[in-house]
């Protein structure tokens, strides 16, 4: 009888609140809102909603602040000015016409640009090379500077991190790299940049975008990138390296960001060579005890990449990486499904987490080595995983959580998450490896952070909120591996 009488008193408030509408229709939509909420008789069951909204919200519920939190954080060594225009019509400005695509792990001329371009825009993958000749770079850069509609950004991976912590006003953030007068113009009031890092000149990096389903002759891609490019010697050569390891005594920080080793594909084996062993040694020269975050970025040279794996990776504490780096990784050190060409659609969830234990185990930190790698943050498009050592870090949830959410707000151009401009588009289910300890997950958007161990290895997942039309991709691995880091704990025995 309880049952009957509320569900007649709902009828006749909502006949009420119709007849209303239709007496009163210039009443504000929020007071007809608030009206109408009211008539709940009480909460919605749990799970209603769509997927993206339960999603989020459990996101929400999930991400708090680290207990002990970074106060000051250093970030170098690449820095630049992106321009950032529509591939399609900066190639078409140069008068250039669709044809096949091919990779070339440098640019020498306008039509290896077009080429490398066409071949990963028909992936929707991103890249990044190394443009050799510097009066063809300089005539492009001003054609594409001077473009309608060419957005001038902050570019450089540790720049774009120290922007992102920037934002934080409660930490001091140091960034090292060559900042020119645009770059100074652009960055952060709270972010210091140590008068040996000014120079007069900017290094601009283009940037060529394309859309999801963008065509261009008989091609058409599936998802939205950007393909990089750049004549870029002071990055290449890392030249504020000593300047950023020097600046780090008076700074006193306690988390360390450093990029840029990517750069060095321009320069010869000898000097690359040469250079990585300076890494090395400026590495180890920071205070035992501060973590040390490498960001990694697209690379070609596998000669370099694996002395990357072998040198510098056993002297940082934590690795950023997308699905392009980590099976280009894999492939230059003879890692788990080396095999593979490339990765067919999303990236396989088991396959990745292979590779990322394989990491840990045979390069990260154990009793019998010496390494202080403890932390992988591994994002795609459509999700992330955080891999740690047991025992190092905390709060690794929240963390991945994070920088998932940021993913699906900075490609949005959102405050927070708009549930009708994104998607979920991550696999409902899937295997956590392949190496017969795995085991079959199937997704829930009520708890969207699957945890799973191995060996002494932990493994957070977290589905990404798609943003379905993104206003900017730039620049976003660097703003996930920020905000990862920037919920994350690292434990005081280090």
């Amino acid at each position: 009888m309880a049952l009957w009488r509320g569900s007649a008193y709902a009828g006749f408030l909502a006949l009420a609140v119709g007849c209303l509408f239709l007496l009163e229709p210039q009443l504000p939509s929020s007071a007809l809102r608030s009206l109408w909420n009211s008539l709940q008789l009480g909460p919605a069951p749990p799970g209603s909603g769509s997927p993206e909204g339960r999603l989020a919200a459990a996101w929400d519920a999930l991400i708090v602040r680290p207990a002990r939190r970074w106060r000051r954080v250093a970030v170098g060594v690449n820095a630049c000015v992106d321009v950032v225009l529509s591939g399609v019509k900066l190639l078409q400005a140069l008068g250039l016409n669709p044809g096949n695509g091919e990779d070339h792990s440098i640019l020498h001329s306008r039509n290896d640009l077009k080429e490398a371009f066409i071949h990963f825009m028909g992936k929707g993958a991103a890249a990044e090379r190394f443009f050799s000749d510097e009066d063809t770079f300089h005539d492009i850069a001003q054609t594409a500077s001077a473009f309608p509609g060419a957005q001038h950004y902050v570019g450089g991976n540790a720049a774009l991190i120290g922007q992102k912590f920037a934002a934080n006003s409660d930490l001091k953030v140091l960034l090292c790299g060559p900042v020119g007068p645009k770059l100074h113009e652009l960055l952060d009031d709270n972010v210091f940049v140590p008068p040996e890092s000014l120079q007069e000149v900017d290094e601009f990096h283009l940037i060529l975008e394309y859309q999801a389903g963008e065509e261009w002759g008989q091609l058409k891609a599936p998802h939205a990138n950007r393909f990089i490019f750049s004549h870029d010697l002071s990055n290449g050569a890392m030249n504020m390296l000593e300047v950023f390891v020097s600046s780090l005594e008076k700074f006193q920080p306690d988390l360390v960001v450093l990029s840029g080793l990517h750069m060095m594909e321009g320069q010869s084996k000898e000097l690359q060579r040469k250079r990585l062993l300076e890494v090395v040694t400026s590495i180890s020269d920071i205070p035992v005890g501060i973590p040390v975050h490498l960001e990694l970025a697209s690379m070609t040279n596998r000669e370099l990449m694996s002395s990357i794996v072998h040198q510098v990776f056993p002297a940082v504490t934590s690795l950023g990486l997308n699905e392009q780096e980590l099976l280009f990784l894999s492939q230059s050190a003879s890692g788990p499904h080396s095999s593979l060409s490339s990765w067919n659609g999303v990236p396989d969830v088991g396959i990745v987490s292979d590779i990322l234990f394989w990491i840990l185990k045979e390069h990260g930190k154990s009793e019998s080595r010496a390494s202080d790698l403890t932390r992988i943050h591994f994002h795609t498009l459509v999700y992330h995983i955080l891999a740690t050592v047991d025992g190092h870090w905390a709060n690794q949830l929240a963390a991945v959580a994070a920088g998932a959410r940021v993913a699906g707000t900075q490609a949005c151009a959102t405050e927070t998450i708009d549930t009708s401009r994104v998607s979920l588009r991550a696999p409902h289910e899937f295997l956590t490896s392949h190496s017969g300890a795995g085991s079959r997950i199937i997704l829930n958007p009520d708890k969207p952070v699957v945890e799973w161990h191995r060996e002494g290895v932990a493994f957070h997942f977290t589905p990404v909120l798609v943003c379905k039309d993104p206003i900017r991709t730039v620049g976003l691995g660097d703003a996930i591996s920020a905000e990862g880091l920037f919920y994350s704990e690292v434990h005081s025995h280090y």
